[in-house]
């Protein structure tokens, strides 16, 4: 259970606007991601409420000319309508977690909370999700491009909502796990953004790496945090229905050790799960896993 001191909703993104397509005439199956872990009784295993969802706009394979991405009119119009259920449920002082959906379901998030103020984001993602004009001339996925949106970098049309770019400020970013080192995002480490790889998590401790990151945030004057979570981040055996896969990973008692710890700081406001693909689970052992892991990670608050 969830427990009295958290009242927790779930609500569906069920978006795959951010991914290329896996093969000709396919779209990203983790639009069925909130799906498969509502069929393991998350909202009831939470004690949560429901919360229902918001329906994403038609998936398109076309790159387009004005934003440089697919979907990209989609996905703004799509996180303008996550952001207005988002924001009303951190209004009444309940606590969303949010199914995805790809993880361009970020930039919904953090615009319902840079509407209400400054809010810190905990990034914890197998890939630093940093593509952007200034380190790339390839782009087409904003799921590769999250972060650099929602701290201000790409196209106007998705990184200035309602002329509040940036949607959160570098500063109050903690971005953990990532193990993929991409020479053409390595530009992250000259910017305000904290990068805790998966092998500083290790050697910091995964409860004292979510106490310090925590702290840190707390001391910056934020209002809370947002905690955005790739299931990519998981070690790949444990976790192979995701689109880009490597190697390693955390195992399931370090994620609900990072998360457990986030959870009771008393300061995150709302939590995103994003990539799990149930169309590369057809037995449903991997999502009865994920499921069992986010119940704990609640639970042990």
């Amino acid at each position: 259970m969830a427990g009295d001191d958290l009242s927790v909703v779930v609500v569906d993104a069920s978006s795959n606007l951010g991914l290329s397509p896996p093969g000709e005439g396919r779209e990203p199956g983790v639009r069925g991601l909130a799906s498969a872990l509502r069929e393991r009784g998350i909202v009831t295993r939470l004690g949560a409420e429901d919360g229902g969802g918001v329906v994403p706009p038609p998936y398109s394979p076309e790159i387009e000319p004005a934003t440089g991405t697919r979907n990209g009119e989609a996905i703004r119009s799509f996180s303008v309508d996550l952001a207005e259920r988002v924001g009303k449920v951190v209004g009444s002082g309940r606590f969303p977690l949010v199914l995805g959906g790809d993880c361009s379901i970020l930039v919904g998030s953090m615009l319902a909370l840079r509407r209400i103020g400054r809010f810190g984001l905990a990034f914890v993602d197998g890939h630093l999700d940093f593509r952007h004009p200034g380190n790339s001339a390839r782009f087409g996925a904003a799921a590769g491009e999250d972060l650099a949106l929602v701290t201000g970098r790409g196209s106007e049309r998705l990184t200035n909502i309602e002329d509040l770019r940036p949607l959160v400020r570098e500063e109050d970013v903690f971005a953990l796990g990532d193990r993929e080192d991409y020479p053409e995002w390595r530009d992250i480490h000259g910017t305000g953004i904290t990068v805790w790889d998966l092998r500083t998590l290790k050697t910091l401790g995964f409860d004292e790496a979510a106490s310090r990151a925590v702290e840190a945030l707390r001391m910056d004057g934020v209002e809370g945090f947002w905690i955005h979570l790739d299931a990519d981040v998981l070690d790949d055996e444990l976790m192979p229905a995701v689109d880009s896969r490597q190697p390693g990973g955390m195992n399931y008692g370090e994620l609900v050790e990072l998360l457990g710890a986030f959870l009771r700081s008393g300061l995150a406001v709302g939590m995103e799960v994003t990539i799990f693909d149930p169309e590369l689970d057809p037995t449903g052992e991997i999502a009865e896993g994920f499921t069992a892991a986010l119940v704990e990670s609640f639970s042990v608050r």
